[in-house]
């Protein structure tokens, strides 16, 4: 299925489909992080172990407000802050937060005691997660070892019609997220 609504995309991930999804620098891969069916799904197309864990997707920091529970206050409003005051042309900022069962199921982890969390601005992924009404799941459009897909063509090229697409554009970034321990401030992807 291919679609340009939103509230259709956000159906297709409610249902346990697949969604591939333009976001801020290339193509994602999406699904409801708490359908495990799903997300192997999404680990069997991407050819991706499961111990490397996935990045979660928020339109709202209210969103995730209670993964940033396990931060001091001085880490939490660096958080917030970053997610807050980015403009839509800068890079975004992918943090790892404590991971805690009761919130986050142990698939979307891996071998990790944190979950990467990124709180976007691309007015597409935004709307999205507001229509399904949550986080999701975003990891890159392509199988293990290739480029990640920077159009629709190139994802559907990967993928063919084993997933759903919601069409739109890519943000302005010419990169993924860089990626940041909250706790340590270790800087995981530059």
């Amino acid at each position: 299925m291919l679609t340009t609504s939103v509230a259709e995309a956000a159906q297709c991930l409610t249902q346990g489909n697949v969604l591939a999804y333009p976001t801020e620098a290339v193509w994602g891969l999406g699904c409801d992080p708490f359908n495990e069916q799903a997300f192997h799904q999404i680990l069997a197309l991407k050819q991706r172990p499961i111990e490397k864990g996935v990045i979660l997707l928020a339109g709202h920091i209210d969103q995730v407000s209670h993964l940033l529970d396990g931060l001091a206050a001085a880490q939490r409003e660096q958080v917030i802050q970053s997610w807050s005051d980015r403009r839509v042309t800068e890079r975004a900022t992918t943090w790892l937060l404590p991971a805690h069962s009761q919130h986050i199921p142990s698939w979307i982890t891996g071998q990790h005691s944190q979950v990467a969390v990124r709180v976007t601005t691309h007015a597409l992924c935004v709307a999205l997660c507001s229509a399904f009404n949550g986080f999701i799941v975003s990891t890159s459009a392509n199988p293990a070892g290739l480029e990640p897909a920077r159009s629709l063509q190139e994802a559907h090229h990967y993928f063919g019609s084993s997933i759903h697409y919601l069409n739109g554009d890519l943000g302005l970034s010419q990169q993924p997220s860089r990626i940041i321990d909250a706790i340590t401030g270790q800087i995981i992807r530059a």
